[in-house]
């Protein structure tokens, strides 16, 4: 029987010295929030045994392709692209203003040195001596012209008087070409030739397109590159 007393004593005093302890502990505190370096404030972890409902995810709209993109060429290209519809028909491309000259036969000599003072502005459409001259264009015939330089020439405005075509050292004009008549596009001009100051060796077309001034003067106006703007 004293063993079953000392038994029941010693679990008291147990039981009293783990109530003491217990009493000494702080009360429990609710979950703080987490403070990033930021200084944003995350939520605090939910209570144990609740679940957690995720909220939905952000719509995130579909990234623009380059067919939804507005095209921005590039300025020579954007430039390009405005003179065209301007200068000729039939597909808004100037022919190759030679019989039986592709666009790749010529090299782009409008940049070329011509002596120390000035640059070509011009392309040479090299041709055997007779080779039949086309029109570039549509356009009006206002000026047959004979000088030193260029020999037996041809100015040619197009529909809009916005351009001139310049057809130079012909060896001679088609027959009937006169002035204010009207040529469509691939109407016969001239043939190849080398009057003016033309190599008699090397025989060839003296093409130039010139943008004109507000007093459509044939003999003045902006030299543009006419190479871009031929039929490939």
């Amino acid at each position: 029987m004293r063993w079953l007393l000392t038994f029941l004593f010693g679990v008291l005093v147990g039981a009293g010295a783990l109530f003491a302890w217990l009493s000494q502990l702080p009360p429990a505190q609710a979950p703080q929030p987490v403070v990033t370096a930021t200084g944003h404030a995350l939520p605090p972890p939910p209570p144990q045994g609740e679940q957690v409902r995720l909220a939905d995810p952000p719509k995130i709209e579909p990234d623009l392709t380059e067919a939804d993109l507005p095209l921005r060429p590039d300025p020579v290209t954007a430039t390009v692209l405005a003179t065209v519809p301007r200068l000729a028909s039939g597909g808004g491309k100037l022919l190759v203003p030679v019989e039986g000259v592709k666009a790749s036969d010529i090299s782009d000599t409008f940049d070329q040195q011509r002596g120390s003072a000035r640059k070509h502005e011009a392309l040479d459409i090299m041709a055997p001596l007779g080779t039949r001259v086309l029109a570039a264009g549509d356009g009006k015939v206002v000026k047959l012209f004979k000088s030193k330089p260029g020999g037996l020439t041809v100015y040619q405005f197009d529909p809009e008087e916005k351009y001139a075509y310049y057809y130079a050292h012909l060896d001679r004009y088609a027959e009937g070409l006169k002035e204010g008549m009207t040529l469509k596009r691939g109407d016969l001009v001239g043939y190849v030739g080398s009057t003016g100051n033309a190599d008699a060796k090397a025989p060839h077309l003296h093409f130039a397109l010139i943008e004109l001034t507000p007093e459509k003067q044939w003999w003045k106006g902006t030299p543009v590159d006419p190479y871009p703007l031929l039929e490939r």
